[in-house]
């Protein structure tokens, strides 16, 4: 394209793509910077979409494209997937479309990389570099693809979401990963020997798989967010294939991002990023088939009508939501509820755990959906010191992370992870289908101490009864 343009432009131009380079990533970064705000997120992602855009306008015109009809028709083909699976995917299945999406797009780093090997008759005119950031882009890629899609099956449940071990497993786990290593660095030695390419490629596949198996449905928020950021290395490792500043930058910053996400999650469950990988833990217990509590404890079951009035009646109402609000799709219906106790002069938060739900934010987009004000929802630090003056507290499909347990009994196994402090409230309501435990697969001794009560059913239904009951109060 740049063939057509003045002599004068045309030696000025590689000037002018590096200054719309350094403008793209200059908007890309406010965008992720204000994707740390609910109130700020729409319009973050929509300038760190603008970024990328006008970072792929410019490559396609720095370089010598002699067809544009298979990008135009990849690009209309990509956007109307994407618009139809934004607009059809449910609330419940978000963290499944993000895994999906982290795998496309290490998947398409790793097949950058390998186009680039391909493109070059004489692979062995390369420089060692450009060899190694090949190797790993292909490594770090075909990991994020495999394990991407484990991820999904899953959230998804047509694979187990307890955790798949065998003998030995972690072991060779890690001779895996070092026969990776030393086939990147071998190819970078031979990259004539197209053997070698292929075996790293399937090794690669399969190191995804075998890292993601053995992790358990409780670690998904963390699985997902250090997906995440293998997939901006993967790009990263794709801009230094191909000589890009922008895709370098920017999947160093998602890269970074998402590592510091993952540390935000491992905190939130006091747990290292290394038993998540490797301990094995949680698994996939539902609410409705998971393992029966303790029967020979008292459990106080409340009604619809008795909700209402205590909540009608209190000075401060604080609910915390979890996974089971989204499985109920019942973040209207609260919203509704939400509503008619404000008529009434009820002060009402959210508090949200950073765990709550299968993915970071879950809770976040999940209510946002529901029009609920950005300043009603407060993070655990911030909710915390609050349950102490709160009247009622809405349990609404949470479980572990308000479980009493993870502050008084050393030898459980969340013991030290940070919960919502609900315990410390004058009352609270535990909307759920049964008494089962969560993905900790523990049981809750809060649903038998004398100040809760239970409300089972499922979380929409119970809620509208709520909702009705509200009218009469």
């Amino acid at each position: 394209m740049s063939h057509f343009l003045p002599s004068g432009i045309q030696n000025m131009l590689p000037d002018i793509i590096q200054l719309v380079y350094l403008l793209a990533t200059g908007i890309f970064i406010i965008g992720i910077k204000r994707l740390g705000s609910p109130a700020t997120a729409r319009s973050g992602n929509q300038l760190a979409a603008l970024g990328m855009f006008i970072g792929i306008v410019v490559t396609l015109f720095d370089q010598q494209i002699i067809s544009f009809d298979y990008i135009i028709g990849g690009i209309l083909l990509g956007s109307a997937i994407g618009a139809f699976a934004a607009k059809k995917v449910e609330m419940t299945a978000m963290p499944e479309m993000v895994a999906i999406f982290n795998g496309f797009g290490g998947g398409a780093s790793a097949l950058v990389a390998w186009g680039e090997l391909s493109r070059v008759a004489d692979p062995t005119i390369l420089a060692g570099q450009d060899l190694v950031t090949i190797g790993l882009s292909i490594l770090i890629g075909s990991i994020t693809f495999t394990g991407s899609f484990i991820a999904f099956g899953k959230l998804q449940g047509f694979i187990s979401g307890n955790p798949v071990t065998f003998s030995g497993q972690n072991f060779f786990n890690a001779l895996l990963t070092i026969v990776s290593l030393v086939l990147v660095g071998w190819l970078a030695f031979d990259p004539a020997n197209q053997l070698i390419f292929w075996i790293l490629f399937g090794i690669a596949l399969l190191l995804g798989m075998m890292t993601v198996l053995p992790i358990g449905g409780a670690d998904m928020p963390v699985v997902i967010s250090l997906l995440n950021s293998y997939s901006g290395l993967a790009a990263s490792m794709a801009g230094f294939v191909i000589n890009n500043n922008l895709l370098i930058i920017s999947g160093a910053l998602v890269g970074a991002a998402g590592l510091i996400l993952t540390n935000i999650m491992c905190k939130a469950m006091n747990r290292t990023l290394g038993n998540v990988l490797f301990g094995a833990f949680g698994g996939d217990n539902s609410d409705s088939g998971g393992p029966a509590a303790d029967t020979d404890k008292t459990v106080r079951e409340t009604t619809a009508q008795d909700v209402a009035l205590q909540c009608a009646y209190a000075d401060k109402v604080v609910i915390t939501p979890g996974y089971g609000l989204a499985v109920a799709q019942a973040q209207h219906v609260l919203k509704e509820v939400v509503d008619k106790l404000e008529k009434k002069g009820v002060e009402v938060k959210y508090g949200i755990h950073p765990v709550a739900g299968r993915m970071p934010g879950h809770m976040n987009v999940l209510l946002a959906e529901a029009d609920v004000p950005y300043d009603q929802l407060y993070d655990m630090d911030q909710i915390n010191p609050e349950f102490k003056s709160t009247d009622v507290v809405l349990v609404i499909g949470a479980n572990d992370v308000v479980n009493p347990t993870a502050k008084t009994t050393k030898g459980s196994p969340i013991y030290g992870m940070p919960i919502l402090d609900v315990d410390e409230a004058k009352r609270t309501i535990v909307f759920k289908r049964s008494l089962s435990p969560g993905f900790a697969g523990i049981d809750n001794p809060l649903f038998y101490v004398e100040t809760n009560q239970m409300f089972f059913g499922d979380a929409k239904e119970t809620l509208q009864d709520l909702s009705q009951a509200l009218n009469e109060v």
